[in-house]
């Protein structure tokens, strides 16, 4: 299927549910049918549709341009079947790339760098096992499912790339969703908010900390902790790790994150 078909059709279905000065804008599945019904047009997978416009394409510029000032849309679940048009501030986060690195001696298997499949799965791997999770939010956590798939009443099936569980100094548990994308690839805000949602449905008696991973560079990773705010996602913290032969890390460098410590 054409992406200009994808195109036509989701601008169909948002000008027909749109009413002007709208920040949420509803549609179901079944509207997405109608649309390339009406159209003209055969579409055997009506979901990925509303999946390339999550992850992998833009919406397109009349869609966006009916956003309020300084926002733009996005689309969230919101039930089987269920859809919604959010206006955000923001889509997509982004590192900072003036932030500096801090060096962290690679524990990563010779195998397990070898063999790695893809950049997600080399990317999950090396955040497990050089503990870069512990570090940078100074819990103890323990991997507790990769590819956790699940469903959400009021939402729908929800997945996340991998589940963590921690514990803090004071006996506090946490429950830590981790989203991963490697290379170009972008981390859509969408993943986080349904994340948050995940939390409170899957683990209601943890306390929810939403975490985002990716890869720089080969041995570069950034890690962010994101903050639900109303509808909005935020960068509440961002830090980024480089993978070395300990060797790498001199007395210099010692000095330096000696120097962070706080008191």
């Amino acid at each position: 299927m054409p992406a200009n078909a994808y195109d036509s059709i989701i601008t169909k279905v948002f000008f027909d549910n749109f009413q002007v000065g709208s920040s949420q804008v509803n549609f179901i599945r079944q509207d997405l049918a109608d649309a390339a019904e009406d159209l003209g047009l055969v579409v055997r997978n009506l979901g990925d549709i509303v999946y390339s416009f999550r992850y992998r394409a833009d919406l397109p510029d009349s869609i966006q341009s009916a956003a309020p000032a300084s926002k733009s849309w996005l689309i969230m679940p919101a039930g089987p079947a269920k859809y919604s048009f959010w206006a955000a501030s923001f889509t997509t986060i982004e590192p900072n790339m003036q932030l500096v690195e801090t060096k962290i001696p690679d524990a990563t298997p010779g195998l397990i760098s070898k063999h790695a499949m893809n950049d997600e799965q080399a990317l999950l791997a090396r955040v497990r096992y050089n503990r870069l999770l512990d570090i940078f939010t100074g819990v103890t956590c323990y991997s507790l499912q990769n590819h956790l798939r699940t469903q959400v009443r009021g939402i729908g099936q929800l997945e996340t790339d991998e589940i963590y569980v921690g514990v803090d100094r004071y006996g506090a548990q946490y429950v830590f969703p981790v989203q991963a994308k490697g290379g170009s690839d972008k981390l859509s805000v969408v993943q986080i908010a349904q994340d948050a949602e995940l939390c409170a449905s899957k683990f209601p008696s943890l306390i929810p900390r939403l975490i985002a991973v990716q890869f720089l560079e080969r041995d570069l990773i950034v890690l962010f902790e994101l903050h639900r705010q109303g509808v909005e996602i935020r960068v509440r913290n961002e830090e980024h790790y480089r993978l070395v032969d300990p060797a790498e890390i001199d007395a210099d460098d010692l000095l330096q994150y000696k120097s962070r410590v706080p008191g």
